[in-house]
């Protein structure tokens, strides 16, 4: 005979439910909800595609698609090619069904293309920064032989998902450190003030910070790291995830080493950005990719990226270094510095000087923030507002996103857009 639960057990339930859509309702009432997304029915097909919401047609200045490349036939083509061989997905995770080999070429694809021993491919950045950090804190459990004698050193700004890492490490309170802002000369201090305390110190920051498209000053952190390396009895490492970095960034793509001349010791990525697919991965020695493949959580028991995406993000770091890649590089180039010349022109400012593709224009309402975002919708155009608690109070600004397949004529239509709208800062 099969009983019914009892009426209290529901009534408990019903009391955390209560809780759960009173904290909704908080997140709504503080108009930072994200549920709300737009849906986007598809795209239509010319040089810079526009989203298709309902039955209008969007340009779009809010996507991490910085050369356009997720449209691209070539890199369709690929992604066809190895669904046809491969399937569909991956079957299993890698050590109980095997790798792929598109999965094995796109690894020795990102370890050529940064000049790393080696790389491995996850399913997102995320559960890149998740697993790489824990591994390298804290050990992958209780009979590892790494310990977790050390100090990790942490940019302000830096990605929640190297936040989240750091916090899945579980270290206390002491061995965890936050250097300012863009600020080396901090973290010098901070290591200096802890060189007779700790083994190790693990510095971890971001490539390009995405709210203001800032690049960290990699070359300046990576000498202060040389210099504390011997004086840490076992080192000191340098993290950079450089996710908004990786593609787009330097003559070459080659992403803020590149800018800054300087290289991490581990360095993480996306292809969910610049080159159009998606999953994330990790480029460093032979030793840290060896000890990954063996410790990371989110590598050894989850699903690697579909082999049709592999294959898609594996175009895509071949055709960097073709005339094709090189071409939509010199375009984003181009086409960020003629954005910032007509909106300057037009009378707004930018929250940071950026040569990114992240332009932050400097709204410094959250009011008038979301109030021209909508009124820009209205106009079929796209973009995105950042406000508090993501920016300072009074640095409310609009993420607009340029790519390169973005023409002359769709940066003429924003710019016109925002001096239609100009009036709004007096509302």
């Amino acid at each position: 005979m099969i009983h019914q639960p009892v009426e209290k057990n529901n009534m408990s339930r019903n009391n955390f439910f209560s809780v759960l859509k009173h904290e909704i309702d908080r997140i709504d009432k503080a108009k930072t909800s994200k549920r709300f997304e737009k849906i986007i029915t598809g795209f239509t097909k010319e040089k810079s595609p526009k989203a298709i919401i309902g039955k209008e047609k969007y340009q779009v200045f809010n996507s991490n698609d910085y050369l356009g490349l997720r449209h691209h036939p070539l890199l369709k083509k690929a992604e066809r090619e190895a669904s046809e061989i491969f399937g569909t997905g991956p079957g299993a995770v890698r050590f109980i069904s095997g790798s792929l080999k598109v999965h094995l070429d796109l690894e020795k694809s990102l370890a050529k293309f940064h000049k790393r021993d080696d790389a491995m491919v996850f399913s997102s950045s995320f559960a890149a920064n998740l697993a790489v950090l824990y591994c390298l804190i804290a050990g992958q459990n209780k009979d590892s032989l790494v310990d977790n004698n050390v100090i990790v050193i942490s940019d302000a700004l830096n990605h929640r998902s190297i936040i989240d890492g750091i916090r899945v490490a579980n270290l206390p309170k002491e061995q965890r450190a936050i250097f300012k802002h863009l600020d080396p000369s901090h973290l010098e201090a901070i290591l200096e003030s802890n060189k007779k305390i700790y083994k190790r110190a693990l510095v971890v920051t971001d490539g390009v910070f995405s709210m203001l498209g800032e690049y960290q000053k990699l070359k300046e952190i990576r000498k202060i790291v040389d210099r504390f390396d011997k004086k840490y009895e076992n080192g000191v490492l340098l993290v950079v995830d450089d996710a908004h970095g990786v593609g787009i960034a330097g003559k070459s793509g080659r992403g803020t080493e590149e800018i800054e001349g300087a290289k991490a010791d581990v360095l993480i990525g996306t292809f969910g950005k610049a080159y159009g697919a998606d999953g994330g991965y990790v480029a460093s020695n032979q030793t840290i990719i060896d000890y990954l493949r063996e410790s990371a959580a989110t590598y050894i028991y989850s699903n690697s990226i579909p082999p049709g995406t592999a294959g898609a993000a594996l175009k895509a770091i071949e055709l960097l270094d073709k005339p094709v890649g090189k071409k939509l590089l010199k375009n984003s180039k181009e086409n960020v510095e003629y954005f910032k010349k007509r909106m300057k022109n037009a009378g707004y400012q930018f929250a940071a000087d950026s040569s990114h593709p992240i332009q932050p224009v400097l709204i410094g309402d959250p009011v008038k923030t979301s109030e021209l975002v909508r009124k820009l919708f209205k106009k079929n155009i796209i973009v995105t507002n950042i406000s508090f608690p993501v920016v300072p109070k009074g640095r409310d600004e609009i993420r607009v996103q340029i790519s390169a397949v973005h023409t002359k004529g769709d940066i003429d239509e924003l710019v016109k857009a925002f001096e239609e709208e100009k009036g709004i800062n007096s509302l």
